[in-house]
């Protein structure tokens, strides 16, 4: 194993400093991929692109600071980035199937990553890099693996992707797309954030309340409280039985929304977990897909996102100083999603291999979907026409009902699709 370091072909950063926002506070995260190959990527043209790719992204040469531990900013220092050299013997080929994503506790995955250490920074001074990558040549078949990881606070898949992207085509002696990145922020006020809504009762409204919900056989708190969950059932959670998936949790990309929110090619984490309003009937295919479209419209009014992205910047930052973390954690009736179907990972960062890369990733949920575009697949040694629209989806759900599960898909395979 051999390792050298990348700096930009030419320094742009100038020392320049960008704020994250509290959006980006994500920073014990980091996104861990793996490419594959069908032959040798060569480690000079490989450096060239991450060099020159390193001088348009300059945020990505960067070191953390932390200042006044409420600061958390991104200096452009032209810090160079790691590139792991690994000459594999053992394997006969690689090792995993088509599918897309993998456990996370996959031993044989982690090892073609070299990962950011995620806990060296914000630890001032810290020149630990923001990106790693790691090249592993399986001698018996010739492939190469490409292991990345990528530190969660310079931005979002979407933006991890455009990196990527750029250094493949680099690699391909390719032009990168528009728009050309930008790294500076929005900072969020307080004052932006929605403001607690607060109910007032009157004490004649009490009384009626109470005489409402029992007279004498409850008291005026049990009749309060009876007040505020009939209320949220009849308008949140109508019809809630226990295991009933009643409203959906999407993951939304906000880029493109508004200018002032974030612009064209702006290097961010973007996303915003979106609760969709009931759906009107449980049962209904279009009833469902029209609440979720109609649910995410609404959110990306820019004048509910901006108070929505500030309410979410300003926890984001309390947690961070708090020592905290979100807690992912669904509550019954959500299912929740999280799709890269408009991203194909394995066309855009191909280095020329094209229908050839295959692309892979780690961990999924309990009732938390992720989905990707299908990998190409060979039979044999004969790479297969690849399904460019199909979609791998992938979650957790309890054992015993599994089989029910696959059972009745298989079903419609057959005799619906």
């Amino acid at each position: 194993m051999t390792s050298f370091l990348v700096s930009p072909s030419t320094p742009t950063g100038y020392h320049r400093r960008i704020e994250l926002a509290g959006m980006d506070l994500w920073i014990l995260a980091r996104i861990n991929n793996v490419f594959v190959y069908p032959s040798e990527i060569k480690i000079d043209q490989l450096k060239e692109a991450l060099s020159r790719t390193l001088s348009l992204w300059p945020f990505v040469a960067g070191r953390t600071a932390l200042e006044n531990d409420q600061h958390y900013i991104i200096e452009m220092c032209n810090n160079p980035i790691p590139v792991t050299l690994v000459v594999n013997n053992d394997l006969k080929e690689w090792p995993l199937d088509s599918n897309v994503i993998g456990e996370v506790n996959n031993q044989l995955f982690s090892t073609f990553i070299d990962e950011v250490q995620v806990t060296k920074l914000f630890n001032n001074p810290s020149y630990e890099p923001l990106v790693r990558l790691k090249l592993t040549h399986i001698v018996q078949s010739d492939e190469c693996v490409l292991g990345i990881s990528w530190y969660h606070p310079l931005g979002d898949a979407a933006a991890c992707l455009h990196f990527f992207n750029t250094l493949s085509r680099f690699y391909q002696q390719i032009e990168p797309t528009q728009p050309l990145s930008i790294f500076k922020r929005r900072l969020w006020r307080e004052d932006e954030a929605d403001q607690p809504l607060n109910l007032h009762f009157s004490g004649k409204q009490l009384a009626t309340l109470q005489t409402l919900a029992g007279g004498n056989s409850v008291t005026t708190q049990d009749a309060l409280t009876a007040y505020i969950i009939l209320t949220l059932n009849t308008y949140c959670y109508y019809n809630n039985d226990e295991r009933r998936i009643l409203h959906a949790i999407t993951i939304v990309n906000i880029h493109g929304v508004s200018d002032f929110i974030t612009t064209q090619g702006q290097v961010y984490n973007s996303l915003f977990m979106m609760l969709s309003d009931g759906f009107d009937d449980p049962y209904s295919l279009s009833s469902i897909a029209r609440t979720i479209r109609r649910s995410i419209i609404q959110l990306r009014d820019p004048k509910v996102l901006e108070s929505g992205i500030a309410t979410v910047d300003g926890l984001m930052r309390k947690n961070v100083r708090n020592n905290k973390f979100p807690n992912p954690q669904l509550v019954p009736n959500e299912f929740a999603v999280n799709s890269n179907f408009r991203y194909d990972w394995a066309d855009l960062v191909d280095f020329g291999y094209t229908d050839k890369c295959r692309f892979y990733t780690a961990w999924t949920g309990a009732l938390y979907s992720r989905v990707f575009r299908l990998n190409p697949e060979k039979d044999g040694n004969k790479w297969l026409p690849r399904d460019r629209d199909g979609a791998e989806v992938s979650f957790r759900m309890e054992k015993e009902l599994k089989e029910k599960f696959i059972n009745a898909w298989k079903r419609d395979i057959m005799e619906n699709f």
